[in-house]
């Protein structure tokens, strides 16, 4: 299951994968996880369900060891890609901003 499901489990608006890893391997398999993701929004979509934002939040060395995977990533989440110094932009750039209280 992803790290998070907002508003839940049942009605996915948004899915976040979360990791820090240190390793290019583990980092490779979290970026298949999320293409992963990326692909079961669409296919909800083509069957008549609300497509789901695939947002990444990532951390640590592995993830720069591997350009392809970084560009995979990107493309897979539409850009909504953040990391410890960009994580205060979380809400505003993605659609969490439309569960904010007020």
């Amino acid at each position: 299951a992803p790290d998070f499901m907002v508003p839940s489990e049942f009605n996915p608006n948004i899915v976040i994968e979360a990791k820090l890893t240190e390793d290019d391997g583990t980092a490779r398999d979290k970026v298949t996880r999320i293409q992963h993701l990326h692909s079961l929004s669409i296919a909800g979509q083509l069957r008549g369900r609300k497509q789901f934002e695939v947002i990444a939040c990532i951390a640590g060395r592995g993830f720069g060891v591997r350009r392809e995977d970084m560009k995979k990533l990107l493309i897979a989440t539409r850009g909504k890609v953040f990391t410890p110094k960009t994580l205060d932009r979380l809400v505003d750039c993605t659609a969490l901003k439309n569960f904010r209280t007020k």
